[in-house]
């Protein structure tokens, strides 16, 4: 793709009533900004907070951009991605909406292989609050689709490749195990110092209840959210140059082909 043929970007994340999560969002967003200069970056959300994806779609068409990319602020492909975010899309052109959307793959791992910025990002910030330890746990919201555990494993085997200790995942909600369990796996396998990373863009309710987990379960330190940090901008930009042609402007939700299983950076 022509870097300068992107008109304007979207990044779409699913929202949360914790008002730190949007800031980060937004964060994020310039951060993007910074990383390509001259680049249009807006951050948009599917639920909680505003504005709405449709709304900075609308903003951006009335704007004069011939087109936009949303990227998915996501870091598996479950439902927030194949259905949530198609949908909004249908919606927003039933309401009228011309201009052409493309969008773009999740930040998190496609077709088996994990994004070295996205490795990069989770080893800076476990660094940033620990270097003595000999075991991590890959602490993760938690999804029932078990495509998307899978991926969230292949990021627990690359971190343990790229750090030289066991890495086993752990979720806050929806899946097993925990955290907590995770963390007393490692501890009963030998561990002697866990630490956590978090599988997490934002902070909120889930990173809160692993963060708790973990600690509970005797880890000895929770990292932070991926957040604003550098790798994760250029994986953004990665995943935008990336990005598949547009649907046509009748596209249905049925027939939108919107989707692109991601790219691997190297």
């Amino acid at each position: 793709m022509n870097r300068g043929s992107a008109g304007a970007v979207v990044l779409v994340a699913h929202g949360s009533a914790d008002p730190r999560a949007a800031a980060t969002t937004r964060a994020l967003a310039r951060a993007v900004a910074a990383a390509r200069p001259g680049l249009d970056v807006r951050p948009a959300f599917l639920d909680h907070a505003g504005p709405r994806l449709g709304q900075v779609l609308a903003a951006l068409a009335s704007a004069g951009h011939a087109g936009a990319v949303a990227v998915p602020l996501l870091l598996t492909s479950a439902y927030h991605d194949r259905v949530d975010l198609p949908a909004v899309l249908a919606e927003a052109r039933a309401a009228g909406l011309r201009m052409p959307v493309r969008v773009a793959g999740v930040l998190g791992p496609a077709g088996g292989v994990v994004p070295a910025p996205l490795l990069a990002a989770l080893r800076h910030r476990l660094a940033a609050v620990s270097s003595g330890y000999d075991a991590v746990v890959l602490a993760a919201a938690g999804t029932r689709d078990p495509a998307a555990r899978a991926t969230v494993a292949a990021t627990a085997t690359g971190l343990s490749d790229t750090l030289g200790v066991p890495c086993r995942p752990g979720y806050a909600s929806a899946a097993a195990p925990t955290v907590g369990e995770a963390v007393a796996a490692l501890r009963a396998d030998g561990g002697r110092r866990v630490a956590a990373a978090a599988y997490f863009l934002a902070p909120g309710r889930l990173y809160a209840a692993a963060a708790g987990s973990a600690r509970a379960a005797g880890a000895v330190t929770v990292a932070a959210p991926l957040g604003a940090a550098r790798e994760l901008a250029h994986l953004v930009l990665a995943r935008l140059d990336a990005a598949p042609a547009p649907a046509p402007p009748t596209t249905s939700i049925m027939e939108f082909p919107g989707r692109v299983a991601g790219v691997s950076v190297q």
